[in-house]
């Protein structure tokens, strides 16, 4: 799935992306390292993967989108 950077706090390698509908969904340090990503600004697309849906939608790998 694709989003968009939305916040990202370089302390705890945690914020939150941008679903194309606008949804903000939170991801985790984890989610963050999985990804191998040292660095992550807002706008930039990305793609996530992620278990549950609805409410329990979470994050478990965030990684540059490439074409």
């Amino acid at each position: 799935m694709q989003a968009t950077a939305y916040t990202y706090d370089p302390d705890t390698h945690c914020g939150q992306v941008l679903l194309d509908d606008g949804t903000p969904v939170p991801y985790d340090a984890a989610a963050f390292t999985a990804g191998g990503l040292r660095l992550l600004r807002p706008g930039q697309r990305v793609r996530i993967e992620t278990e549950g849906r609805g409410d329990t939608l979470r994050i478990t790998l965030v990684t540059l989108q490439t074409l």
